[in-house]
Formats: structure tokens, C-alpha cells, sequence
């Protein structure tokens, strides 16, 4: 899983990323203002961390940006420098998902980053098939019906696929794909990922005319598309 940090303190980025990286998951830390949506926009994260303050380049506080302008919005925990009730209730009513007072112990922070985590990844009821347009995919037999065809796809490829589908119109980089499918950022394995990719795309007839089309972009990696 992966956890975006965004505070103005270099310091404070550090002491995070390593509790969030001793915890197994995978960190990324930006104290960039200038850098935090574009961040949020091309990458997909299952966590955000956020200092209270942070505002967008047009002065929009970022959590609020990040309700608008992200199709699925991560949970977020929201950190500062305040203890007033009044604070903590305007967090939580703008959308956060939990808020943490710094300074706050490494166990503390630890156990309310594992419950989101937690709560995000088994929350909620497991539906064993869900659509997307003309696609119907069966999560328990990793099949995929399209046009009254059903495809059965390998386990990497549909966790691929779900994952695309997932993430519609959202540009996914290399690292990310082999971060989350295959646990690993390797160059050797690319060649693995534009195979799969391919199989994906073929398999799955992903072209304008079934409403879904995988797009390279060049350098960076891969963009499903929905074709109007």
C-alpha cells in the first residue's frame, strides 16, 4: 500500500515516512507546495497524510481540492499544530478521516495509519462482481464478461485490469503498477508489465467503440480512458 505525505516540514515528512515505511507500506513525501496536487493527480495512493495548512496553488485548501478534483479520494488523515475541539470538528467536517495533534508519539501515529488502512482495504461489504460500462468483472472467478463474452484472465492480469478500471482516467506511473502488482520496482521486470499490458488490452478489446481505451504516456506509464 502506498501513503503520500505532504507537509511544509522536511523534518516532519522524514519522521513519517519512517513510521510509515517500518510498517511495511510504501511512503512518498513531498514538501513542494507547488508540487502536492500534481502529485495527487498522476499518482494513486491508498492514504494521505496532510498538514492542516497546506493550500493549493490557487489557495484552496488542499483537502478540499482533493474532494473535487480526485475521481476517488483516499482517506486522509489530517495533521497540526492545534488541540481546540473547533479544529479537530472543522477537519473532520471538510472530509477528513482521522486527525492527529503533532507532536504525536510513533506508536500512536503507527496505530491510526494501520486502522485506515485496514478499514479501507476489508471495509465495507466484498462484491464478488462489479461493473464498469460494457464490462462485467467476476472477482472470484478473475473473469471478465464483455458483449455476452466471458475472457478468463491470468491473476496478474486482472488484478491489472481491476486496477485500470479502478483508476479510469487517472494516469498510473511504471513504479506504481510494479509496486502494487508485482511488489517491486525492478527494470528487468518492465518488459513484464508491457506484456501484461498488452495481453490486457487484447483480451479485454479495450478500443473506443467497447468505451475504454489504455493509452501510453510516454516516459511516465499507462492511462485508461474512457472513449466518448
Amino acid at each position: 500500500m502506498r501513503v503520500f505525505i505532504a507537509d511544509y516540514g522536511v523534518d516532519v515528512v522524514d519522521y513519517l515516512k519512517q513510521i510509515v515505511e517500518d510498517l511495511g507500506y510504501i511512503a512518498v513525501g513531498c514538501t513542494d507546495k507547488n508540487a502536492f496536487t500534481e502529485i495527487l493527480s498522476r499518482e494513486a495512493f491508498d492514504l494521505v497524510i496532510l498538514d492542516w495548512t497546506i493550500r493549493t496553488g490557487d489557495n484552496m485548501p488542499l483537502l478540499a481540492w482533493m474532494n473535487r478534483s480526485l475521481p476517488t479520494r483516499p482517506p486522509v488523515i489530517m495533521m497540526a499544530k492545534r488541540s481546540a475541539k473547533r479544529d479537530i470538528t472543522e477537519a473532520l467536517n471538510a472530509g477528513a478521516d482521522d486527525y492527529i495533534t503533532k507532536p504525536e508519539s510513533r506508536n500512536v501515529i503507527a496505530a491510526r495509519i494501520n486502522a485506515l488502512l485496514r478499514g479501507n482495504a476489508v471495509g465495507g461489504t466484498f462484491d464478488t462482481e462489479v461493473i464498469y460500462g460494457a464490462y462485467k468483472m467476476d472477482r472470484l472467478e478473475q473473469s471478465v464478461t464483455i458483449n455476452g463474452q466471458t475472457v478468463i484472465l491470468t491473476a496478474k492480469e486482472f488484478e491489472l485490469a481491476e486496477m485500470f478500471f479502478k483508476n479510469t482516467d487517472r494516469t498510473l506511473s511504471r513504479n506504481y503498477i510494479m509496486q502494487t502488482i508485482w511488489r517491486t520496482t525492478a527494470s528487468l521486470a518492465t518488459r513484464t508489465l508491457d506484456m501484461h499490458i498488452s495481453r490486457v488490452r487484447a483480451k479485454l478489446a479495450l478500443r473506443p467503440e467497447n468505451g475504454f481505451r489504455i493509452s501510453t504516456v510516454f516516459g511516465y506509464g499507462y492511462r485508461l480512458e474512457t472513449a466518448h
